[in-house]
């Protein structure tokens, strides 16, 4: 068996609903230890410390 519509939805009801699948931007979060902006419980690409421990040695500054 197949779906069978009772009623006929209509381009404006169909957009309007379809228009709810947008893009969110990114959340972003202070780092602890050097404080630039990160992606929250993954390792800052700035200093490599996640929940205060060095994770990733840093190039030297």
């Amino acid at each position: 068996m197949s779906i069978c519509p009772k009623n006929r939805t209509s381009r404006a009801h169909r957009d309007q609903r379809r228009a709810n699948w947008k893009m969110s931007s990114v959340n972003l979060v202070k780092c602890s230890h050097c404080g630039a902006l990160m992606k929250p419980h993954c390792v800052c690409k700035n200093c490599g410390y996640y929940n205060k421990k060095e994770i990733i040695k840093a190039d030297a500054e």
